[in-house]
């Protein structure tokens, strides 16, 4: 177990040196323009595939790094640089932590490289589990899952919802209820193999941020898989339900919300990225905008907002790398860390990212600055993977072992 370090090994720093340079000199040039258009940047995705940042090898080897930081570096690097696009670059990996965190030995082997594909036939992958009628609530997925015993296939019928890269991907997860009386705990998850019948895109959403990141309704109708595309297996879908049904407490958690669980503090990392790319420009804006014949961080309304904004994006990354280093020695979340990270990271993105506006003034709310697309970009952390309602609430669940509504 490596012990906890504030300090990057010199792996970790050249790594993110590398990433550095990817997100200043071919990110930010070209956000602007992916923003406008509102698509996928696939000629970026193919560009760092090429240069291996988006690749099943790369994040492997971030993924499981005995310090944890690896990961949240990733995603801070490439989120300063632009949060749209390099949202269309990891989305995969939400995908992939479904299947890690779900899927036996052979379908992390068999399925995982096919969401990535190679830097010749680029792939996507999408995490489906959000429903019209079920965001926080993962209780109420109706989307279901009916096994047929004779053909040895899964029949899945409903429409997912918020789902990136839905519809575009080659492989979908997609978490399904097998018995609806179980309520959460009758869900599983399932891997829908590429040009399976049945699977289509239905509504694309224009959004307010994030906007080069594909999101859409994923419609399912009488989609077939074979019985090995159940993440798991059916013995151990089948135990786990018997013991709910003998209302055992049952091993390890919901299939949703064990993917997201995982990936909180890797998305609480984006938003560190994200706050600290407006600090900075404000930061560099501050000191060359001169207002009444000095620098405007001459004067302590704007210097003092700049001390909060640095010391909000800094507490938010130690909160990060906490939950990642205990994450990855296997130490409980008995405080609810990782909601934590993601509470805090999200709210301080939302926050500092406004202070950047004004600061910036007038130019602020133009796009010829890039805080305003931050600031768009900034609000989704507050609301997807678990809004930050729902991380009060399990955080306060956690600490206080009572069950709060």
């Amino acid at each position: 177990m490596a012990e906890f370090a504030f300090d990057l090994n010199e792996d970790q720093k050249s790594v993110q040196e590398w990433l550095h340079g990817f997100a200043a000199d071919v990110m930010r040039p070209a956000a602007a323009e992916w923003d406008e258009r509102e698509e996928t940047p696939w000629p970026i995705i193919q560009e760092a595939a090429k240069l291996g940042i988006y690749s099943l090898d790369f994040y492997a080897q971030q993924y499981f790094d005995p310090t944890g930081l690896s990961i949240p570096m990733v995603m801070e690097e490439l989120f300063w640089g632009d949060a749209g696009i390099a949202l269309s670059i990891v989305g995969t990996g939400l995908a992939a932590v479904g299947v890690l965190a779900n899927g036996t030995e052979e379908q992390v082997g068999t399925w995982i490289p096919q969401m990535y594909g190679d830097e010749n036939d680029v792939k996507l992958a999408a995490f489906c589990s959000s429903e019209p009628d079920a965001g926080s609530d993962v209780s109420a997925i109706r989307t279901r899952a009916v096994y047929d015993e004779a053909k040895d296939e899964w029949v899945l019928n409903g429409t997912k919802t918020w789902a990136t890269n839905g519809g575009i991907a080659n492989v979908h997860v997609v978490v399904a209820t097998v018995d609806a009386e179980l309520g959460s705990r009758g869900h599983a998850s399932f891997i829908i193999p590429p040009n399976t019948p049945g699977l289509s895109q239905g509504q694309k959403f224009l959004k307010h941020g994030i906007r080069a990141s594909h999101t859409a309704e994923v419609v399912l109708e009488d989609v077939r898989v074979p019985g090995s595309c159940l993440l798991g297996g059916k013995d151990k879908l089948d135990e786990r339900l018997a013991r709910v049904r003998e209302g055992k407490k049952r091993k390890g958690g919901n299939a949703a919300m064990a993917t997201f669980e995982a990936s909180r503090p890797a998305v609480g990392a984006q938003a560190v990225g994200i706050a600290r790319a407006a600090y900075e420009v404000a930061l560099d804006y501050a000191k060359t905008r001169e207002q009444f014949g000095r620098p405007i961080i001459d004067n302590q309304g704007v210097a003092f907002q700049l001390a909060d904004m640095r010391t909000k994006v800094d507490a938010a990354r130690l909160l990060v790398w906490r939950a990642s280093w205990m994450a990855a020695a296997q130490k409980p979340f008995t405080a609810a860390e990782g909601s934590q990270s993601k509470l805090f990271a999200g709210e301080t993105a939302k926050t500092v990212t406004a202070q950047a506006m004004q600061i910036l003034g007038g130019n602020g709310y133009t796009r010829e600055y890039p805080v305003e697309r931050m600031h768009r970009d900034a609000a989704i952390y507050t609301i997807f993977e678990g809004t930050s309602e729902i991380q009060r609430l399990v955080i306060s669940r956690t600490v206080s072992g009572v069950s709060i509504r």
